[in-house]
């Protein structure tokens, strides 16, 4: 299979005729080539974007919005077929990817019609004007997702620049390109306007520096790693374009001594190892009052025992593969780290070597480590992997300091009967998005994003239509 760039409504080879390989992290099979683009691609995408601007910009924002929902209607048709295709690409479990990757990528462009059809123009009165918020279009926005939730994280972009009247340029990761590919196959098949998305495959040096560089890209919104968001600052900001960036974390899941035990133990497990711990939103340090540390920790430990962890194809798959055999000798590193830093493996550690087709595919143990320093690498730095420590705090200010010891602030739970005490508590914590009792329990009106090194922005319901627009203000004197 070859996926090629989609540039003015059409699928198009790369300018330089080069290709790269694109592999099953869960097999370490190639399975697809993929564009290995450069400016002249970019180039190319601009123009067009730039062609269908005008025309789009214009049209009413009803009309955007009756846009939105048709691209909506027809993935749903293709639900089944966005899953399987994001288990293959990613390694991440099918059942993982029908509920949280399918059906996201469609609720985000459904949210987004709705959230847009509902906005009221401000306006403000003065004793003599009235002051009238007018809404533009930025332009041609540049987006860049990551490899984790790649259609998901995509339409998060795509669906809110669109319905605010820009045109696009993306580029999804050289990990993960299949399920940007499936929705430009979904574009074609319902004749959505030309130029107004177009998609360049490639590696972030040349295809993704050349989109950040580019002139007539007034926006760039960027997910991925901290180091790679300080390049794009670097590139971006300069140029003044406007600019978001989501980045990484190293979050903190607070059990409380008077947590229910075993739904915390559920929660803080799933926190730490949904999609192999590969979301910048994962609870990758457990921090447990001492009080109740020896009798949570079998309970933490049975839970992560009871993922299976095999074949993304089938059903019963708790925990797929990482990303790819390097990420996976990544991770295995900050293991033997641990082990240097004076950690004790509680649980896991280790390769997992599993029958044919998987047999050479990347898959981790879901590993918790015990006795490491609260300061130590492994306790600060991002593995983006499946691997959690476990450290223990005397009190409520003792368990706040722990978890703003580290230079990302983006998310964390607090698990408490006392609703009070928890949410007193995650107001001390030095992140954008906190949770008392659950994890991952999503409001798309709300603010996303972190604080530190962990982002630039928030995204979300208004505050992504305010990032996709130039608000304008129209002071009218009365007679």
């Amino acid at each position: 299979m070859q996926i090629e760039n989609f540039i003015d409504g059409k699928f198009t080879t790369p300018r330089n005729g080069t290709y790269l390989d694109n592999y099953n992290p869960a097999t370490g099979e190639v399975i697809t080539k993929i564009p290995n683009s450069d400016n002249e691609d970019v180039e190319l995408a601009v123009k067009a974007a730039q062609k269908a601007l005008p025309s789009w910009a214009d049209l009413p924002r009803i009309k955007r919005v009756e846009w939105l929902r048709k691209i909506a209607k027809a993935l749903e048709l293709r639900k089944d077929d966005i899953a399987m295709t994001e288990s293959m690409d990613t390694g991440k479990p099918i059942s993982l990817a029908k509920r949280v990757d399918a059906s996201r990528s469609i609720a985000n462009f459904e949210f987004f019609a709705e959230h847009a059809e509902k906005l009221v123009d401000e306006e403000y009165e003065m004793a003599d004007a009235t002051n009238y918020v007018i809404r533009k279009p930025v332009g041609v926005v540049g987006l860049i997702t990551p490899w984790n939730l790649p259609l998901y994280l995509l339409t998060w972009k795509i669906a809110p620049a669109l319905v605010m009247g820009n045109t696009i340029v993306a580029k999804p990761s050289e990990l993960t390109p299949l399920t940007a590919n499936l929705l430009c196959e979904v574009l074609t098949s319902i004749q959505f306007p030309s130029g107004v998305i177009n998609v360049i495959h490639g590696l972030g040096p040349s295809a993704g520096q050349a989109i950040l560089e580019h002139p007539q890209i007034k926006a760039i919104s960027f997910t991925g790693g901290t180091s790679t968001g300080k390049i794009v600052a670097q590139t971006a900001a300069p140029m003044f374009k406007k600019l978001s960036l989501e980045l990484g974390g190293k979050n903190a899941t607070i059990i409380l001594d008077d947590a229910d035990l075993p739904t915390a133990a559920k929660g803080a497990a799933r926190a730490a190892f949904t999609n192999s711990g590969q979301v910048c939103l994962c609870g990758s340090r457990i921090l447990i009052d001492s009080k109740i540390y020896d009798e949570f920790m079998p309970l933490l430990i049975k839970e992560v025992k009871a993922m299976k962890v095999g074949n993304p194809a089938k059903e019963n798959t708790d925990i797929g593969s990482v990303i790819s055999h390097t990420h996976m000798e990544k991770v295995l590193s900050y293991v033997d780290l641990a082990k240097q830093e004076g950690g004790k493996i509680a649980t896991g550690g280790g390769r997992i070597i599993l029958p044919k087709p998987n047999s050479n595919g990347a898959f981790i143990e879901p590993t918790i480590v015990e006795g490491l320093s609260i300061d130590s690498r492994c306790a600060t730095e991002e593995i983006f992997g499946p691997v959690a420590s476990v450290h223990q705090f005397t009190s409520d200010d003792e368990a706040v300091r722990m978890a703003n010891i580290t230079e990302y602030g983006l998310a964390g739970s607090v698990w408490t009967s006392d609703l009070t005490r928890g949410k007193s508590l995650a107001e001390k914590i030095e992140s954008g998005i906190l949770w008392v009792n659950t994890w991952l329990h999503r409001d798309l009106r709300t603010p996303f994003g972190g604080v530190k090194n962990s982002g630039v922005g928030r995204e979300g319901g208004d505050w992504s239509l305010n990032f996709f627009s130039e608000l304008t203000n129209v002071c009218v004197k009365d007679e």
